[in-house]
């Protein structure tokens, strides 16, 4: 009876020792779930959904877009309040859906084309090094055309100015554009008034203002959305994109 007793002790045990050993095995595997379960959705995280009562901001992009004047415009006016609200839709545009690549290489994929882009407040019109293929598209110049005649305000950064220039909306106004640019732009558009760009980073003229482009077009951004909200979000975006340290900068 004792000797069965004590087969009947080490019969249990083994079963209670095999389903700890069970339950041990099955943490981990539920630990892992709980982990990827709690992944953050990196790319919902940084979306930013279009608000219909929000100004918009248009960056018109196209193959050789030198990327520097699509950043630093989006740079500008995506950075929110201090207290982090949104003020400006920023939306690329293209000729069509698909992307393009910039003078340095990247793709860039349009929110937009021609045909579906929203209502713009302001629109970017950046350069090319060969703005040849641009000038002579019609379908940009008529974009530009047909935006200028619902924006506030249009914005050209270097080569850019060839573009306004080609639309004629510009007509007896202002403008500059790349450093040793100027006088070749006279020529083809004499009815601009064409700034001295060795002399001159920006100027404006009623609804349009222009840079010369690359770094410079922090400039052109700078001042719009200064003159779309006020100089204190100004000095926070400034604050936000560091400018100081380049500023002081030294090597």
């Amino acid at each position: 009876m004792k000797k069965l007793y004590l087969i009947l002790s080490v019969f249990f045990l083994m079963i209670i020792l095999a389903s700890c050993n069970s339950k041990a095995k099955a943490n981990p595997e539920v630990e892992i779930l709980k982990t990827t379960e709690e992944k953050t959705d990196t790319l919902t995280k940084h979306l930013k959904p279009f608000k219909a009562e929000l100004p918009t901001i248009g960056l018109l992009m196209y193959n050789g877009v030198l990327q520097t004047e699509i950043t630093a415009t989006s740079d500008v006016f995506s950075k929110p309040t201090e207290t982090g609200v949104k003020l400006f839709n920023v939306v690329t545009i293209g000729e069509t859906n698909n992307s393009i690549t910039t003078e340095e290489g990247l793709k860039f994929v349009p929110d937009y084309t021609f045909e579906n882009c929203p209502k713009l407040e302001a629109l970017f019109v950046p350069s090319a090094y060969d703005m040849y293929a641009q000038v002579h598209n019609k379908a940009i110049i008529n974009f530009i055309i047909k935006k200028n005649a619902e924006t506030k305000y249009v914005v050209s950064n270097c080569g850019g100015a060839q573009l306004i220039g080609a639309s004629g909306i510009a007509d007896g106004k202002k403008i500059v554009t790349w450093i040793g640019g100027g006088e070749q732009l006279q020529k083809d558009y004499p009815n601009l008034i064409v700034q001295n760009d060795s002399l001159i980073s920006y100027t404006e003229d009623g609804k349009f203002s222009s840079s010369n482009g690359n770094l410079a077009s922090y400039i052109s951004a700078l001042n719009l959305v200064e003159k779309m909200t006020n100089k204190n979000h100004r000095r926070f975006v400034e604050s936000y994109l560091y400018l100081d340290r380049l500023q002081n900068w030294k090597p």
